[in-house]
């Protein structure tokens, strides 16, 4: 029964996590939208009046607004910016690390040092993890995702020993986990036979 309700607890999470990031990113483009709408209108009444010419250009001036403001982001000063935010306000939402990280990792942004997936022994077992960081005593935290959902987990701090790097690509060890294991036999297989240093 204990491990049905971790079951259901897990799988409505990773549901909630991917449903609430959606949604609410849907509710800001349409809250962006109704705020331009003022700006919009009289271009909109040059076009037919068969056309939804109002919503269209709105959503047509956000989605460029956004483009723009993701160039420029890309930028030495757009990032200086960006980091500046993230710190200051983003990062003190909970889950909001997490989520960027993984969503980074998903979208081949790679962090050397980060999110590097490994093997971890706990108990008697070899548990699929990835290592979040290195502490200043050698130890290393990681986090350890639920099973079938990866943004719900738990967070260890393990001496180097217990830890194990694959050499196997971030997405290949997502993929494995959110498959009930399928595919761990080329995760063990991939395992470093040194730990971290």
């Amino acid at each position: 029964m204990k491990k049905f309700c971790g079951f259901i607890v897990s799988t409505f999470l990773g549901g909630l996590f991917v449903v609430v990031p959606v949604y609410l990113s849907v509710l800001l483009l349409l809250k962006a939208m109704q705020s331009v709408v003022g700006f919009v209108r009289p271009f909109a009444m040059l076009l037919p009046a068969w056309l939804p010419a109002e919503h269209a250009l709105s959503l047509l001036l956000v989605l460029i607004v956004c483009f723009l403001i993701g160039v420029a982001i890309r930028t030495p000063a757009g990032r200086a910016v960006r980091e500046r935010i993230e710190k200051s306000l983003f990062e003190r939402i909970p889950g909001y690390a997490l989520i960027r990280s993984l969503t980074q990792r998903l979208a081949g942004k790679d962090e050397e040092s980060a999110w590097k997936p490994a093997l971890v022994e706990i108990e008697e077992a070899l548990v699929p993890a990835f290592i979040i960081e290195e502490l200043d005593d050698g130890r290393f935290t990681v986090f350890v995702p639920s099973v079938p959902t990866p943004f719900a987990g738990a967070v260890y701090i393990l001496a180097p020993e217990r830890v194990h790097p694959l050499d196997v690509p971030f997405t290949q060890a997502l993929k494995s986990i959110s498959r009930w294991g399928a595919g761990s036999k080329e995760l063990v297989a991939a395992m470093k036979t040194d730990s971290l240093r």
